[in-house]
């Protein structure tokens, strides 16, 4: 037989072979997504030697899984969460719940709540390979430098204390109240198994530098008084700090807890008033009174303000407040009108005050205490509400920012704010201002020699010298872009950011769009771009920080940076030398996109994730020459059994010239000479994601990538490029030329495509229905379908008025409804949906806080009045997207199906064909 004879029969079996592969594979489906895994928690030893992690279904069981760093798995766990591993490396802690099927089980059976399993901690010892489990306890906390200890509370026992209904003793049906009196406190030495408890404790601390531990009990009226305790694990004695009865708050040590600060109620229940003491190793003192004469009659010591020292354990910081009136105890709640006045000149939009008037009920004012002078001086006030400490508090000095005066014009401006910026010396008390009226980003440098600031309007960092007084620009725009560069949108750009500090305040590294550069505070030198060819190669470098508690970079240290290529999407490690200007050194890179990895407190050892479309992220082990790496997790092998899809990227020219890129994930089996359904989903730019796993999801608002192209659709995901007041037209520029683009290459149904958005993409489809004709189905999501009535709209999770969304962020028409009515009107799809021939599919629900659901509203009366076939879904209840698993993977279902039957031309489901009558939603889906 000739040669060319064998290698045609070759590359047939070849052919057959993989054709046979694919025809193996499953379709996914809904109910395989629900099963799908994510890495949900992951921690590394801090010798190295030991990787935990959590896998998690969407609905179901969770696992917990111990490696060594070579892959080897020790252990593992059904129902585990909330994982750690003790400082010495010898146990692996964490959680076990209930199963799943057991409470859906008992909750069918309508248990009660009390009668609930509860949680189990367990302790597992990787020498000895024992598991200890402790039933019922209600929390735990592990030290982070000192090793082999557990501290934890039970929920039952001594906490619990009996009350009857009526008041009355053996009268009415008696209550349980968990934990009133606080609950049963144990500290257990891991290696020799000697325990310690403690009855009645309501809070514990453990010292961050000394093996010592912290509690308030509230005694129990026998052997053990109520009070603030130290225990001083290494000596095992026990020392009341404070015996009291009274009501202890906002506990807080040193590292060492050489010294605790506390507040103390005076044991008025009827008007509680707190004092904040100290112990100093010696004796607790009262430093700071409830009737001290810095307080006037209308102020107190809250028990809400954060009680904490400064860094030297020479300050104590702590907060007062307002008195808050009563009403009148002769005026019943029903003689009380229910009213909210609204005030055209108060700065917070009254609906504002209405979300955060739990939190403003307990807005406390920074105070110091300072320990050596015995003086207290008030830091904030309610017209400069705003402090940050210099130096961890050891500076004599405190940053405040006010923007009350500008809170108005912030209801149409947004971000960023107006800011009056001042200098406070907190031992002479005398207040500096050093800018007024600036929009800008203020902060302290670490060491609290500078104050510095990214300023808007000219998009350069400044810096003012407490030592010498001076103020500096330290980056100009024709050197330094510090600011977004593709910013889009009416308003200022916001900055790269910074990768961090030089020790004392040396120097600061800013970021552009690809380079790190070098500045000094003072301006002593030029700037320096320290990584050289980010820009010249389009890669933007960005600093790793392994050790986020760190203040700054030690530029001795080699360094490690994560960077992407903006042509190619590629990620990759890299070395670098602060020290110098040098090019970074790549140590692992390719077609993928790596995690910022964890790096081992002692150790060099690191985990990390790489992933593509088609490559789950699982857990890799190496060093940080990162030259061999091993696997440590598994999530879903199962992924292999499914068909999938893949992504390329898909460049087009918009209609007013743009070269444009996207998104375009093909089926696994795609075939070039075979017509395909398509859906077009978007948001705004995506194509830098090429490389982006996407789990597989239940997702709450979009489509799922995998489900999609395992069911034989392609997706295609446009970048837009938008035009300050037409977002609308922008949006049809760059869409709608890159579909047309796609139907031209042949294998792309033109009768079969649809379209897929949510929010701002959702806005975004339901515009282009009224421009085209060229999809047979859309859904659209929470959209806006009238920027008029939608301006003076309330976004109510945050309260927030919907003016600065139009005038300058997301929105993009750049001017009020005063300024722009036709911009509006052009660019709402309400008034020209008579144009609409698209069948639509809503998503909007009755609690959304983001888009005001009367825009679902109005969108769906507009096609039912046009009689243009449109269905509505609400998941009562839900906000601006699905969070309960139930009616996420309904409404999945849902829109699979919608798709299906325009693009796919399978049989319309009942709920499309007739709908579900409101008698009937309680036991019929309409699938």
């Amino acid at each position: 037989m000739k040669k060319s004879n064998i290698f045609l029969l070759l590359l047939i079996f070849l052919l057959s072979s993989i054709t046979q592969v694919h025809s193996q594979k499953k379709v996914l489906t809904h109910d395989d997504i629900e099963s799908w895994n994510r890495i949900t928690e992951k921690i590394i030893s801090d010798d190295g030697e030991y990787v935990a992690y959590k896998t998690e279904p969407w609905r179901g069981n969770s696992k917990v899984f111990l490696c060594n760093y070579k892959g080897d798995r020790l252990f593992e766990s059904e129902c585990g969460t909330d994982i750690n591993i003790s400082g010495d490396s010898d146990y692996f802690i964490f959680t076990i719940q209930p199963e799943y099927e057991h409470v859906r089980q008992l909750k069918l059976a309508k248990t009660k709540k009390e009668d609930m399993p509860s949680d189990i901690l367990a302790v597992y010892s990787i020498n000895s390979g024992a598991v200890d489990s402790i039933k019922d306890f209600k929390n735990y906390k592990i030290p982070d430098k000192w090793s082999s200890y557990i501290v934890y509370q039970l929920n039952a026992g001594n906490g619990d204390v009996e009350n009857s209904e009526d008041g009355e003793e053996g009268d009415g049906d008696v209550k349980k109240e968990s934990g009133k009196n606080g609950f049963e406190l144990h500290l257990r030495n891991l290696n020799t198994g000697k325990q310690h408890s403690w009855p009645f404790v309501k809070e514990y601390f453990l010292a961050e530098e000394s093996e010592k531990l912290v509690f308030t009990s509230t005694g129990n009226n026998d052997d053990f008084e109520a009070g603030l305790y130290l225990f001083d694990i290494k000596e095992e004695t026990l020392e009341p700090l404070k015996l009291s009865t009274n009501t202890f708050k906002q506990i807080a040590l040193t590292g060492d807890a050489d010294k605790i600060a506390f507040l103390l109620d005076n044991g008025n229940n009827d008007d509680p008033a707190y004092s904040l003491y100290l112990w100093d190793g010696s004796v607790a003192e009262e430093v700071f009174s409830y009737n001290d004469e810095m307080l006037s009659e209308n102020w107190l010591v809250s028990e809400n303000g954060n009680v904490s020292f400064s860094d030297n354990g020479r300050r104590v910081f702590f907060g007062i407040a307002r008195t808050r009136p009563e009403r009148d105890s002769t005026i019943l709640d029903e003689e009380y009108p229910d009213v909210d006045i609204w005030h055209g000149e108060e700065g917070v939009l009254h609906t504002v005050q209405v979300i955060q008037k739990d939190r403003e009920l307990k807005r406390t004012y920074r105070t110091v205490y300072d320990i050596k002078r015995d003086e207290a001086v008030r830091i904030e006030t309610e017209k400069i509400p705003d402090s940050r400490l210099l130096d961890k508090g050891d500076s004599d000095y405190v940053l405040l920012l006010s923007d009350i005066p500008y809170r108005l014009q912030s209801m149409w401006e947004g971000s960023p704010r107006h800011y009056d910026v001042y200098l406070l010396n907190i031992v002479t008390g005398e207040r500096q201002m050093l800018k007024k009226d600036i929009r800008a980003s203020v902060y302290p440098s670490p060491a609290g020699n500078y104050i510095v600031w990214f300023n808007y309007p000219d998009y350069s960092y400044y810096s003012y010298s407490i030592n010498t007084e001076e103020e500096y620009r330290l980056t100009n725009p024709e050197v330094i872009r510090a600011e977004n560069e593709l910013n889009d949108v009416p308003n200022y750009a916001y900055p790269y950011g910074s990768a961090g500090w030089f020790e004392d305040d040396e120097a600061l590294l800013v970021y552009d769009r690809y380079d790190i550069w070098k500045v000094n505070p003072e301006n002593r030198y030029e700037p320096v771009n320290m990584t050289i060819n980010g820009r010249e190669n389009k890669i933007s470098y960005r600093l790793i920080n392994f050790d986020r508690d760190e203040d700054f970079i030690n530029e001795k240290d080699l360094q490690y940076l994560r960077a992407k290529d903006e042509v190619s999407r590629e990620t990759g490690y890299y070395s670098w030398s602060a020290r110098r200007s040098n090019v970074p050194e790549l140590l692992l890179g390719g077609k993928f996109d790596l995690s910022r990895p964890l790096k081992a407190e002692n150790s060099d050892r690191v985990i990390y994730t790489k992933e593509t479309f088609n490559l789950f992220p699982d857990i890799l082990v190496s060093d940080l020459s990162f030259r061999k790496s091993t696997r440590i997790s598994d999530a879903n092998p199962q992924h292999k059994e499914f068909l999938s899809g893949s992504p390329e990227i898909y460049s087009w020219t918009s209609l007013d010239g743009k070269k444009l890129e996207g998104l375009l994930y093909k089926p696994e089996n795609f075939d070039p000479g075979k017509k395909y359904p398509m859906i077009v989903n978007f948001y705004e730019k995506s194509s830098q994601g090429l490389f982006n796993h996407r789990t597989p999801e239940l997702h709450r608002s979009t489509i799922d990538y995998h489900y999609y192209t395992s069911n034989g659709y392609v997706v295609f995901n446009p970048d837009v490029y938008y035009e300050d007041g037409y977002p609308g037209e922008s949006a049809y520029n760059c869409v709608m030329p890159g579909v047309t683009a796609l139907v031209g290459e042949g294998f792309i149904d033109p009768e079969r495509i649809g379209a897929q958005g949510h929010s701002w993409g959702g806005y975004q489809v339901a515009y282009l229905a009224t421009r085209t004709d060229m999809f047979a189905a859309i859904e659209s999501g929470a959209p806006v379908v009238n920027m008029f009535s939608a301006y003076g709209g309330i976004r109510w999770w945050t309260g927030l008025n919907r003016s600065f969304q139009y005038e300058h962020t997301q929105s993009r028409i750049g001017g009020s409804i005063w300024e722009m009515p036709l911009r509006y009107i052009e660019n709402s799809p309400l008034f020209t949906m008579d144009k609409v021939t698209t069948p639509i599919l809503i998503m909007h629900n009755d609690k959304d806080g983001h888009v005001p659901w009367y825009q679902g509203i109005e969108y769906f009366i507009a096609l039912r009045r046009l009689q243009k076939p449109v269905w509505m879904l609400n998941y009562t209840g839900e906000p601006h997207w699905p969070q309960k698993l139930k009616n996420k993977k309904d409404f999945q279902i849902r829109l699979s199906q919608f798709f299906a039957h325009y693009l796919k031309g399978e049989p319309m489901p009942k709920w499309m064909k007739e709908g579900v009558p409101a008698t009937e939603k309680d036991y019929e889906l309409g699938y």
